[in-house]
């Protein structure tokens, strides 16, 4: 089910939808969860989601004109990927018996531990040496989190900011990575809804939102340089954090 086409849920719906598709223009994806609950407002949780699938598929599209091939780091992605691929599917298996309340705090305290750390120790750019091992296990991380908690981003932003990675590479590295969790995601969140004509309404509406966005948030990134892009993301990843901690806390206090 979809909402009423009213003047307030379309606002909330755009500005949700320019939210995620700037996320995905400034550091290349992984952090949907930020606009998801404004969304949520006057939509189904299911329709939304339903809704996202197509919206960042299209968005990925967009956004391929920023983050071109010279942008990724192949020998991260070689590691984040199949982690990523096994995670979906465990975490699609385990959805049946895991507490997403839990997996939601154990991924904001983690994350608050890693931003914290950072930012105590002055938020210098340092780069460390890869390691495949935690390249496939923020990949399994990642996918297990976005599957039950929709929280896929902190997992691969954790192992992609210690690399020291120029401020597009980290960005077109973490936009590859999430093309494939949407493509693989959109389909089963297609299935869960019935289309009807407010579905393609808002869809096409979202069109030109997905476009400014997009171009919005890559603008943004040229201008930061270096230290404040990833204090940026630093700071997001708090935000995320926080935002899953809540939703961790307030579930099991709705239990």
């Amino acid at each position: 089910m979809t909402p009423p086409l009213d003047p307030i849920a379309l606002t909330v719906i755009g500005f949700s939808v320019f939210l995620i598709t700037f996320m995905k223009g400034m550091f290349g994806g992984g952090f949907a969860i930020v606009g998801i609950p404004f969304m949520a407002l006057v939509m189904d949780p299911i329709a939304a989601g339903a809704l996202l699938a197509p919206v960042l598929c299209l968005s990925d599209v967009v956004a391929l004109r920023y983050w071109r091939p010279s942008t990724w780091s192949r020998p991260d992605l070689k590691v984040l990927i199949p982690g990523q691929l096994v995670g979906i599917g465990a975490g699609y298996l385990f959805m049946r018996i895991a507490d997403r309340h839990l997996v939601a705090v154990v991924i904001a305290l983690v994350t608050l531990c890693f931003a914290g750390l950072w930012f105590k120790g002055g938020g210098r750019i340092r780069s460390q040496p890869r390691s495949s091992a935690k390249g496939v296990a923020a990949g399994v991380a990642s996918g297990v989190g976005s599957m039950i908690a929709h929280s896929g981003g902190p997992p691969v932003a954790m192992y992609l900011l210690p690399l020291g990675l120029s401020k597009s590479e980290y960005a077109g590295t973490t936009f590859v990575f999430f093309i494939v969790g949407n493509l693989l995601k959109a389909v089963p969140w297609l299935l869960l809804v019935e289309f009807d004509g407010q579905f393609w309404t808002l869809l096409v509406l979202s069109l030109p939102v997905i476009v400014l966005g997009v171009l919005s948030g890559w603008r943004l990134h040229e201008r930061l340089d270096q230290v404040q892009l990833y204090r940026a993301c630093y700071a997001l990843l708090v935000v995320v954090a926080l935002k899953l901690l809540w939703d961790g806390a307030r579930g099991y206090a709705m239990l």
